[in-house]
């Protein structure tokens, strides 16, 4: 059995299962892909052909691909890894499976709406570190705060800030939301839950394994958001930034808070879902708002 082979059978019984795609892959034949990779040991993206599988490998591979056909279980989950930005994470039930559009913005170190140096970042809500890794990476000369309330998903956290040897650069802090953060910082990202209660209940059951309390964000999405908006400024150093994904709560935002200059970053999402706002256009805007 070649790896080609085994590829062309996994991504047909994929497609043929209905699985729902989107906690990593986009589609049955990159699953497949991602999965067999992973149990060869070779990079993911490299091109599968002609190289050999042995028996033992081939009944992992049919093992993991049954269950997750069966139990529609994320492949990350089984795995326990997932890829942001090309960077290798360890994950578990305890965290949601990276892929924020945050990620992609630090290619160029958020320019030009980044106008102040960086010594100290921000990444609120941090599941499992994944963002705080990359900023670490981004900003070399800076230290990183990690801020999640889930215990759980701190260990997690831990686990990968260990792997990439940023234990002296990110600090873990248990907190929800700003509660414990007494720091400013020159940079906040976050990527905190936005689901509304309507699409909580349409999501297809892959979603269920991961922490509902990551996800769910009360009737319009906006549970974490406006807290996030009410007290970021208080958090930030003049001129500093904060940078949030909302996904499809964008236009809930809007509605809510028409004052306020959302600046939509362009990312490989079609309908931009990643705003940034300084530390000054928060004052002024929260206050038009609460004025009404």
């Amino acid at each position: 059995m070649t790896a080609g082979k085994l590829l062309r059978q996994t991504a047909r019984a994929f497609r043929a299962a209905g699985l729902h795609f989107g906690h990593g892959t986009a589609n049955a034949r990159d699953e497949a892909a991602w999965l067999i990779s992973s149990i060869l040991g070779v990079i993911p993206g490299v091109p599968l052909s002609d190289q050999p599988v042995s028996a033992s490998q081939q009944r992992k591979i049919r093992e993991l691909a049954e269950r997750r056909i069966r139990e529609r279980i994320p492949l990350a989950y089984l795995l326990g890894e997932a890829y942001l930005d090309g960077r290798r994470f360890y994950v578990d039930s305890r965290v949601i499976v990276p892929r924020s559009f945050i990620s992609e913005l630090m290619r160029e170190r958020f320019r030009p709406w980044l106008r102040r140096p960086v010594h100290r970042t921000l990444d609120l809500c941090t599941g499992s570190g994944c963002l705080a890794v990359l900023l670490a990476q981004t900003f070399p000369k800076s230290t990183v705060d990690a801020s999640d309330f889930s215990a759980g998903a701190l260990q997690v956290a831990r686990t990968n800030v260990r792997r990439y040897g940023l234990s002296r650069r990110i600090r873990l802090i248990r907190s929800n939301l700003f509660e414990s953060l007494p720091d400013r910082y020159d940079l906040i990202v976050t990527n905190p839950p936005y689901v509304d209660t309507r699409t909580m209940k349409r999501l297809p059951p892959e979603y269920h394994y991961e922490p509902r309390a990551a996800l769910a964000a009360g009737a319009d999405g906006l549970a974490f958001v406006r807290t996030i908006l009410g007290e970021a400024r208080a958090h930030l150093n003049p001129r500093g930034l904060l940078v949030c994904e909302v996904g499809d709560a964008r236009r809930a935002l809007e509605r809510a808070y028409p004052c306020l200059p959302f600046l939509w970053l362009e990312t490989s999402e079609p309908r931009s879902c990643v705003f940034a706002l300084e530390r000054g256009q928060l004052s002024s805007a929260i206050r038009r708002r609460s004025s009404r």
